[in-house]
């Protein structure tokens, strides 16, 4: 989508990147996008699941600067995109046994509790994607389907 003015509060556009995930690009005027991120009931994490991890990590540190830093989190290959010391991001593979999941970018919400939280959405018609699961040294994450199909993780940060 070729880039257009949000009133006056921002522009936009929405690309899709070589692998074929699709993500908004923000340039801020009067509003700077996300005030409150990383505490509970917000935005914390965006992370990429892709058919490409190389390919796209060069995309990504091409376009926006960003260096694709690659580590383990016990049997995962997992890449923090960084800018300078600071973390934008990450990415994954996508697994085979995931199925025909297509490339896409997935937003994290910071939790108090990640396992009541999955009970409230069920509750509410969303639908449970991956059940709460630990990540060793990260938290306790789920990923969860809304009523009307939009797909988000949940996390609960381990204690520091």
């Amino acid at each position: 989508m070729e880039p257009f003015d949000v009133l006056d509060v921002g522009r936009m556009t929405m690309i899709q990147d070589p692998t074929g995930a699709v993500v908004a690009l923000w340039e801020p005027r009067s509003h700077v996008g996300a005030g409150l991120v990383d505490e509970p009931n917000s935005l914390c994490w965006n992370e990429l699941a892709t058919t490409d991890t190389g390919r796209a990590g060069g995309f990504y540190g091409g376009l926006l600067g960003w260096e694709a830093a690659p580590q383990r989190y016990g049997e995962i290959d997992y890449t923090v995109f960084r800018q300078g010391e600071r973390m934008k991001g990450g990415m994954m593979a996508i697994a085979p046994e995931w199925g025909p999941v297509p490339p896409h970018w997935l937003a994290y919400f910071a939790v108090e509790d990640c396992d009541a939280t999955v009970a409230a959405a069920a509750g509410l018609g969303g639908a449970v994607k991956v059940p709460p699961s630990d990540i060793p040294g990260v938290g306790r994450f789920a990923v969860i389907q809304d009523p009307q199909g939009a797909v988000f993780a949940v996390l609960r940060f381990a204690p520091a």
